[in-house]
């Protein structure tokens, strides 16, 4: 999501440095967010000079330390405390007092990653949805120390990149997820226990509810790996067994069946996966 997220950046007219392991991993992000920017100005929803833009306001590093003059960092790693709480220790020691660390996690405690640092005050979420370009929404998640000023700060910032914010409160899974997860998570239990094929789920669920994807088919795109963190942060900080993450979304998992990245799923992949290799 991180791609997503600096593209969007760039577009509003924000210098932008995406920071990753490899400049090889960099080199992938960025031929991603042309080609984005590319499918976009096909739609007529960018011009060329508007593209030509983005791409001038993009850099990379890959040292946190080419954030250091940052006024707003947005952390996007994958849903591990253990990572997450390490960059924001770093990028605390690197940063102006002044700026923002934000986290695009969609279930951690932003209370526990502020009390990492020592800004707590200047630490907020920023839970964008995927994929980042096309989705309005973008959940705002104050800690318990979060300054007022601050959330004010990335709400304003938010209408200007062209997102709908909406405030949530520092609880496991926030609002999305508190109740997407959930609703995974059972359509999960329903294929393993034999009430449908994940055809029918979904479709049950697309027809039906008018969702524009079934839940199964949205765990695949999400990764299955990142559905089961979730189950798992809402399960232990919040304990009631409703949220236990069903044994076959772990089974899968287990497999190293994460949905399409991976190539499998509870669906098949494997073209597209092959291609994207």
């Amino acid at each position: 999501m991180g791609n997503g997220i600096a593209q969007v950046f760039a577009q509003h007219g924000f210098n932008v440095t995406l920071i990753d392991v490899s400049d090889a991993v960099l080199q992938q992000a960025v031929n991603r967010i042309e080609g984005s920017l590319s499918k976009l100005q096909q739609k007529g929803k960018l011009s060329a000079e508007q593209v030509a833009g983005a791409r001038e306001r993009l850099g990379t590093g890959t040292s946190l330390s080419a954030a250091a003059t940052s006024e707003l960092v947005v952390e996007a790693v994958s849903e591990n405390l253990a990572l997450k709480s390490k960059i924001f220790r770093e990028l605390d020691g690197l940063l102006d007092p002044d700026a923002i660390i934000a986290s695009n996690t969609s279930s951690i405690s932003i209370t526990t990653l502020g009390a990492v640092t020592h800004r707590p005050a200047q630490v907020a979420g920023m839970h964008f949805m995927n994929p980042v370009p096309l989705m309005p929404l973008v959940e705002l998640i104050r800690g318990a120390a979060t300054d007022q000023e601050v959330i004010d700060t990335i709400h304003d910032l938010c209408l200007r990149l062209g997102k709908t914010p909406v405030l949530a409160q520092d609880y496991p899974g926030f609002i999305s997820n508190r109740i997407l997860m959930p609703m995974i998570n059972e359509a999960v239990f329903a294929l393993m226990e034999g009430v449908g094929t994940p055809e029918a789920i979904d479709t049950v669920m697309k027809l039906g509810m008018n969702h524009p994807m079934g839940p199964l088919e949205l765990a695949d795109f999400i990764g299955l790996d990142v559905c089961l963190a979730i189950m798992e942060v809402l399960h232990q900080g919040l304990g009631d067994d409703k949220y236990r993450p069903c044994p076959l979304l772990r089974r899968t998992v287990a497999a190293g069946h994460l949905g399409r990245k991976s190539g499998r799923g509870f669906y098949s992949y494997a073209q597209e996966a092959a291609i994207a290799r």
